[in-house]
C-alpha cells in the first residue's frame, strides 16, 4: 500500500506541531506539505525541526493550492476562514479534509456541506476517542434522566479565542440529542445579575480560561438530592492529533460527505 500524503495546515501552531509529530510516528503516512499563511516568520523552516523532531525535508509554505493538489489528506486545526478556503480546495482535489477547527458558524457549516459533495470531510469539535465516548455516555444519560438539569463546564488555556469550546458544544449536542431537542433553543451560555430560577429543560454552559490547561470538560446532571458528573481531562494535544490521523486514514476511499468522529470510531 502506498503512503498517504498528508498536508498539515497551521503547521507552526501548537496543534500543527503536534500533527507533524503524529504524522511522523505513523507507519502509513508521510508529511507532504506544511502550510502557514503569508507573512508568518516560520515560512521556509523545516517542519520537523520546528515541531521538535528530526528533519522532515518539508519546509513551511504558503501555497495551499499546490499542497492540496498533491496530497491525499489535509489536517486542519486553524481558523474558520482558513478552513472554508481549504474546504473549497479539498473539494477540487477530491481529498480527505479533517477539520478540528472550532468556532465555525451555522452558515459556514452550510458551505462545508457544499464542499462535502466532492470531498470526504471529517469534522469534530474534538478528535479524541475519550471525548467521543463521553459524548455517547452523555447522550444516553440525558435520555435516561429526562428531568435532571444539565450543566456543562469547560476550561482551556488563556490563549483560546472561542467560547464555549467546540468540545463543550459537541457534548451539548449529545445531551440535546438524548433529550430530543434543538441545542440552539435549549442552551443558556451566560448568567449575570438577577436571572431568576433555572428554567426546566435548558442546557447550561460555563467557560473558564487560564494558564496552560489543554482542555477540561465536565457534564453535570443534577437531580433531586444527587448529581452525576461525567468528566474528561486532556493532558496532551497528541490525543487530538492521533485522532486526526485516524480520521484521515479512515476517510481514504470513502464516498464524499460530511462525517464526524463518531463515524470514524463506529460509536
Amino acid at each position: 500500500m502506498s503512503m498517504i500524503r498528508v498536508t498539515v495546515a497551521g503547521a507552526s501552531g501548537r496543534m500543527g506541531r503536534a500533527l507533524i509529530c503524529a504524522v511522523a510516528e505513523s507507519q502509513d503516512m508521510r508529511l507532504a506539505f506544511a502550510l502557514e499563511h503569508s507573512g508568518k516568520p516560520e515560512l521556509g523552516q523545516d517542519a520537523g525541526l520546528l515541531a521538535g523532531i528530526s528533519e522532515a525535508n518539508v519546509v513551511l509554505t504558503d501555497d495551499p493550492l499546490a499542497a492540496l493538489a498533491n496530497s491525499d489528506a489535509v489536517l486542519d486545526f486553524t481558523t474558520p476562514a482558513a478552513t472554508l478556503a481549504l474546504a473549497d480546495l479539498a473539494a477540487q482535489a477530491r481529498i480527505v479534509h479533517v477539520i478540528g477547527t472550532t468556532g465555525i458558524s451555522d452558515s459556514e457549516i452550510t458551505r462545508l456541506g457544499a464542499a462535502a459533495r466532492h470531498a470526504v470531510i471529517v469534522k469534530s469539535g474534538n478528535m479524541s476517542l475519550g471525548v467521543n465516548l463521553l459524548a455517547a455516555l452523555v447522550r444516553e444519560a440525558a435520555k435516561a434522566l429526562p428531568n435532571y438539569d444539565i450543566e456543562i463546564v469547560e476550561m482551556h488555556h488563556r490563549m483560546k479565542v472561542d467560547a464555549p469550546s467546540g468540545t463543550a458544544l459537541l457534548l451539548g449536542e449529545a445531551a440535546a440529542d438524548g433529550r430530543g431537542v434543538n441545542l440552539r433553543d435549549a442552551s443558556v451560555r451566560a448568567r449575570d445579575g438577577h436571572t431568576g430560577a433555572r428554567e426546566d429543560g435548558i442546557i447550561g454552559f460555563a467557560s473558564l480560561r487560564g494558564g496552560t490547561v489543554v482542555g477540561d470538560h465536565t457534564v453535570t446532571l443534577a437531580g433531586p438530592h444527587e448529581r452525576i458528573e461525567l468528566t474528561h481531562r486532556a493532558e496532551d494535544r497528541m490525543i487530538f492529533a492521533r485522532g486526526a490521523i485516524a480520521a484521515a486514514r479512515w476517510g481514504q476511499g470513502k464516498k464524499p460527505g460530511l462525517y464526524a468522529m463518531k463515524d470514524v470510531l463506529g460509536l
